[in-house]
């Protein structure tokens, strides 16, 4: 009953086998492997993009912060929510790979909205010389609190960016979630939308870790190189990045695993919506449930075994019937037995 992040489950089999075949023998270095000509042509036959820009790296964390750095000038700000990964979990990364451009945040929920982008934007490039100069929007799909945003969201979001000359960037740590939220295709989510640049995440979807870069001008391309190399994270023996993600987008795997994790959060839902005890605080659109729930309900989930985070407050200590927050994470590995487990300690 493991629900604490869908980066602690395992990786699926055919990564690992890819992983396995890939090792056999010699492949030439630093991304120039016949499997990285694979994973990439499959990048863009999947996303509709034939010219596009597609590099790997292992992290989340060099994805959004290289492809932001390649985008925004020092001096410029990126706009974001005030949950995004960018701002909450990477240690400033991106100021620091861009040479110090600063992060603006764009009203106050986990979805950016056009009213709030239109006024962060205006709000910046007021001071000449003295602020920050405008630079991209990035938008997190799905978003850390577990909501989708529509294609119409989308377009929304980056029209007004347009309207100020401004790129956007699609965090997609949980891509392929929020596409089998959406029943839509990776095109439509991304450049079909606006969008001119998307981290395309892997590693929380069944993949050891690796994470595609995909920039739809390909004008962009070498500066990117330059900066993924400088930054330390062009592997050597890159075939084992390539392996991953070309297993990742054979037959449809990348889609198959997020439904899966998507359909084991629904039962959840399901389930957690008939107890007195939990109340949810945000609608589940993909497979992360922010809810909150008793101390005697944490209590019994904590002592059967339970794995998830418990977001403020001490579960042992104070009132039974105290709500105190938490956070719950399915990753495609979660089985319908496990998930009844969960209910049946959580009803009590």
């Amino acid at each position: 009953m493991f629900f604490a992040s869908d980066n602690t489950g395992p990786a699926h089999p055919a990564i690992l086998e890819a992983l396995t075949r890939a090792n056999e023998g010699y492949a030439m270095g630093y991304g120039a492997d016949a499997l990285m000509d694979e994973a990439r042509e499959r990048i863009r036959t999947l996303f509709e993009a034939p010219e596009a820009m597609v590099h790997l790296v292992a992290t989340g964390t060099a994805a959004n912060s290289l492809a932001l750095a390649t985008m925004t000038a020092p001096y410029e700000t990126i706009f974001c929510s005030p949950t995004a990964h960018i701002h909450e979990d990477e240690c400033n990364a991106p100021e620091f790979y861009s040479g110090g451009a600063k992060l603006t945040i764009v009203g106050s929920e986990d979805k950016i909205t056009p009213d709030a982008l239109r006024i962060a934007i205006e709000g910046e490039e007021t001071r000449g010389v003295h602020g920050p100069q405008r630079g991209p929007v990035s938008i997190t799909q799905v978003t850390e609190r577990g909501q989708v945003y529509s294609l119409d969201e989308i377009a929304k979001l980056t029209t007004i960016a347009s309207d100020y000359a401004l790129q956007t960037h699609l965090d997609g740590a949980r891509f392929a979630n929020a596409a089998a939220s959406l029943g839509c295709t990776p095109a439509e989510m991304t450049w079909k939308a606006g969008i001119d640049a998307v981290s395309f995440g892997g590693t929380k979807n069944g993949c050891v870790g690796v994470e595609a870069v995909i920039f739809f001008d390909p004008a962009k391309e070498r500066e990117f190189e330059l900066r993924r190399k400088r930054g330390g994270h062009l592997f050597s023996k890159h075939r084992y990045l390539s392996a991953q993600m070309a297993a990742y987008l054979a037959d449809g795997l990348w889609l198959d695993l997020a439904t899966r994790a998507n359909a084991a959060c629904e039962r959840l839902v399901d389930g957690l919506r008939a107890l007195p005890e939990a109340r949810l605080t945000y609608t589940p659109q993909a497979n992360i449930i922010f809810l909150d729930m008793s101390r005697a309900m944490h209590q019994r989930l904590l002592a059967g075994g339970a794995v998830y985070y418990v977001l403020a407050g001490d579960p042992e200590v104070g009132p039974s019937d105290e709500m105190l927050p938490a956070r719950l994470v399915c990753d495609w590995s979660i089985t319908e037995a496990q998930i009844d487990a969960f209910l049946a300690l959580a009803k009590g």
